[in-house]
């Protein structure tokens, strides 16, 4: 990402950000009424609201994000909340303080903003902290052109299946405009 995005990335919290809603979305409502509690971790966490939805239904939850506002919002959030979650101040594709492997990666409009480079490192971060069965939950903006600013192509769903098969793939537009979609993958058995 470049200082410019990222520095607008940051100057947003002292806001409202356009996406941060402070409603999980009903895909990961679903997904939670059909899986029971595990380990979950949340990739662009933001301030929180997924985590704590998480946590309120009996799941470890962690959430990652590289604004510091954000992760400060998101423990106040959690403490008024009254649930136990982590965050971590970091970078989605440098994840050396998370530890261990989670039944469910989630990440709602992270990856698409990602350069080629830092979508490879965020993938392979993904082979580290998922297991066979794993499920990795995303959401994101489509594009057909890779010159054509954020989003998700087709090579980022070919290197995403270094891990994961598809399983699901609900496509829509993001408020009438952008081509997005809800992506479900499972974590495959592989020899990597």
């Amino acid at each position: 990402m470049s200082w410019l995005r990222h520095l607008y990335f940051k100057f947003l919290y002292f806001r409202q950000p356009p996406w941060d809603t402070q409603i999980s979305p009903p895909e990961l409502i679903e997904f939670i009424e059909h899986h029971p509690p595990a380990r979950a971790l949340d990739l662009g966490c933001g301030t929180g609201t997924n985590v704590i939805t998480l946590a309120k239904h009996g799941w470890q939850a962690i959430g990652v994000d590289y604004v510091r506002r954000a992760i400060d919002r998101a423990k106040y959030k959690a403490v008024q909340a009254g649930v136990d979650v982590s965050f971590v101040l970091s970078d989605v594709t440098q994840l050396n303080s998370v530890k261990g492997v989670f039944d469910l990666v989630l990440d709602i409009g992270c990856f698409h903003s990602l350069n080629n480079r830092e979508k490879q490192s965020y993938v392979a971060n993904l082979g580290e902290l998922t297991k066979t069965g794993s499920t990795f939950l995303i959401y994101g903006f489509l594009r057909d052109n890779p010159s054509s600013g954020p989003g998700i192509d087709e090579a980022d769903l070919t290197g995403l299946q270094r891990f994961f098969s598809i399983t699901k793939r609900e496509e829509g537009t993001d408020h009438g405009e952008r081509i997005s979609a809800w992506l479900t993958f499972e974590r495959k058995i592989t020899d990597v």
